[in-house]
């Protein structure tokens, strides 16, 4: 696949990305694409390994290695060497029902197991991705037919987050007639409201979603099922019901002054930028969330990584991220060989534009917030950090983060995000549904299944597997649309 010696001839070259100093002055996305022959020539970087471990999507020591959806990525990389855009086209929505999603946002799993990483760079699947997709859009190849023929069978997905979409896009293809609810007051879930515009654009969804519309799927917004519809009256309207509905549980920091002004999850705070935005038509900006503030982001993933470049972009005085967990190595460890998820350190746009405009790395590592100080109408002053060091729990194995006595330091703060991840579902929906949920609350469903333990309602996405990734939603979105047309159909073609 690709030039045979092509990984030999060309290094790897990403797209140009806007300087910090001009991105931060607004919410655009800020990666651009290669001109089309030099996309060519980064997927004649693809070397007919043999093994595409891109492509395999399995487990290797607890993480997932390649791509969950089994991009034919060998293929398409080819066809991209060739110029053949279009069929690269055909080649990946086999396999894909939304890359442009997964090209903006995917911590690409294909290119952490590509072979030709081993040694040098990967090739650059996630741009190559990129830049079909949006071929095929610019070149209106990119099409969603209502089906010549209708089954007669409802079914309803409530949340249209990335995997709701992904169902509700197979069983309309199927011939199903698909009603998605949208608790917000705009389709899109997390891929709306969690993941800020200047990483995933939100015309990107508004384009897909238009496509879907008019191939018969139809959306419901501003309407929170199990509360203003309840389980029983959806259930009686419907064949199948999928719950798709996300962890949204955030976790939240029980430490002394929580109660204080100034205080906030992290996507609620997100959401409420994302929305000023839209809402206005990024004509209005929502600088007086952060503008003069020493903000401190609790959280080192990506949800925390987008509060400091949010932040940022808001006018915050100061950033600074708290990691519990020990900084990671800058190279692969002999204990974390390829190809499982190299578990390396990363330095992503947030930090990189802390950096630009502090002169450090926002982040510190083995550290959380001991107390949060108000001062006394009650709003947030200052919070007191406390080192933490990795120790063996003698009974469990275990190694937990525990802490460090005398260690405390007091940092100013008048806005503090707590990016600390997420619990699993929201009890209001699940006790709806009478469906049971397991320790960590995610919908309890057997192994490889999304039938929970009411007839005819399903599970999907992080509702189903806790939190997780796009692509790994847009996944079991798929798999999902199977399991439920064979249910209703007694076979399927999916």
């Amino acid at each position: 696949m690709g030039k045979s010696t092509g990984f030999m001839e060309y290094e790897r070259k990403d797209g140009p990305v806007v300087a910090e100093k001009d991105r931060v002055k607004n919410f655009e996305e800020f990666h651009s694409q290669l001109p089309k022959h030099e996309q060519c020539l980064q997927a004649a970087r693809c070397m007919d390994c043999g093994v595409p471990f891109c492509q395999a999507g399995v487990m290797i020591s607890g993480m997932a290695s390649g791509c969950p959806l089994n991009n034919l990525v060998p293929e398409i990389n080819d066809l991209v060497y060739r110029g053949n855009f279009g069929e690269a086209y055909k080649r990946l929505s086999i396999t894909h029902s939304f890359p442009e999603f997964t090209s903006r946002v995917c911590p690409a799993l294909c290119e952490a197991a590509c072979t030709c990483g081993l040694h040098k760079e990967p090739v650059s699947t996630k741009e190559n991705e990129r830049a079909v997709i949006e071929y095929a859009f610019s070149h209106d190849l990119v099409k969603e037919e209502a089906p010549k023929v209708r089954t007669g069978k409802k079914v309803a997905v409530v949340g249209s987050g990335p995997s709701g979409l992904a169902a509700a896009q197979l069983l309309n293809r199927r011939g199903h007639e698909v009603t998605v609810y949208e608790r917000n007051d705009r389709v899109g879930g997390l891929l709306r409201y969690g993941i800020p515009n200047m990483k995933l654009d939100k015309r990107v969804i508004d384009r897909r979603v238009a496509l879907m519309e008019s191939a018969g799927i139809r959306f419901l917004t501003g309407v929170n099922i199990g509360k203003d519809v309840t389980a029983g009256e959806l259930s009686k309207e419907y064949d199948s019901v999928i719950l798709a509905c996300g962890a949204s549980n955030p976790r939240d920091i029980k430490a002394p002054g929580r109660d204080a002004k100034g205080i906030r999850f992290a996507v609620d705070f997100l959401s409420e930028v994302t929305k000023t935005l839209l809402d206005s038509d990024f004509e209005k900006i929502p600088y007086k969330l952060c503008e003069g503030k020493d903000v401190i982001v609790i959280g080192g993933g990506d949800t925390g990584n987008d509060c400091v470049g949010t932040s940022i972009r808001l006018g915050a005085k100061s950033v600074t991220q708290l990691e519990m967990m020990p900084q990671a190595s800058e190279q692969r460890l002999a204990t974390n060989p390829w190809p499982e998820w190299p578990k390396v350190l990363k330095t992503d746009y947030g930090q990189e534009e802390a950096i630009w405009k502090f002169g450090h790395d926002p982040r510190i590592y083995q550290t959380t917030v001991k107390e949060f100080v108000k001062d006394s109408k009650g709003n947030l002053k200052s919070v007191i950090i406390i080192s933490l060091k990795p120790e063996k729990d003698k009974k469990t194995g275990r190694m937990n983060m525990v802490p460090v006595e005398g260690s405390e330091k007091e940092l100013p703060a008048q806005l503090v995000l707590i990016a600390a991840g997420f619990l699993g579902s929201e009890s209001y929906v699940t006790e709806s549904f009478g469906v049971e949920v397991d320790g960590r609350t995610n919908v309890k469903t057997d192994a490889g299944k999304f039938a929970t333990t009411k007839k005819g309602v399903y599970a999907v996405g992080d509702m189903h597997r806790g939190q997780s990734l796009v692509v790994w939603a847009i996944s079991e979105g798929r798999a999902c649309a199977k399991e439920v047309d064979m249910d209703l159909m007694g076979y399927t073609n999916l």
